[in-house]
């Protein structure tokens, strides 16, 4: 069972993780709205999207450094299906994978059929593994 010590640190480091999301939030809100005072809306967006990315890029860079070392690569065979080329990729490059994951989501949600189409695919695949065959009509 977990301790109650556990439990506490857990809870605290959650509060703080929303507290902190709640302040990065209302700090763009309050970019954006003080930029608005000067120029329109459109580029008080665009500039408070490249302080915020570049606040990203920074943090990324400095606490992820220079990227994973791969001195012992020769003893890993190359990934040979695009799923394991995948999985190996988002391994190295996690910052790429968050991305493409983002950009996936965004072109899904962008193009209701095509997730529609991709869920009904994942469901279809796990009811097949076990055991549910398709039903004849």
């Amino acid at each position: 069972m977990i301790g109650k010590g556990l439990v506490k640190k857990l809870v605290a480091a959650f509060v703080a993780a929303a507290s902190a999301s709640v302040a990065v939030v209302a700090l763009g809100a309050a970019l954006f709205f003080a930029l608005d005072l000067v120029m329109p809306a459109l580029g008080a967006a665009a500039i408070t999207f490249a302080v915020f990315a570049a606040v990203t890029g920074l943090v990324a860079v400095i606490f992820l450094g220079a990227g994973p070392d791969h001195d012992d690569e020769d003893e890993f065979d190359e990934p040979e299906t695009l799923v394991e080329k995948a999985v190996h990729l988002i391994k190295d490059r996690p910052i790429l994978g968050a991305a493409g994951g983002l950009g996936v989501l965004f072109f899904l949600l962008r193009n209701p059929a095509l997730a529609a189409i991709a869920a009904s695919m994942i469901t279809e695949r796990r009811m097949e593994s076990r055991g549910y065959g398709k039903r004849r009509r």
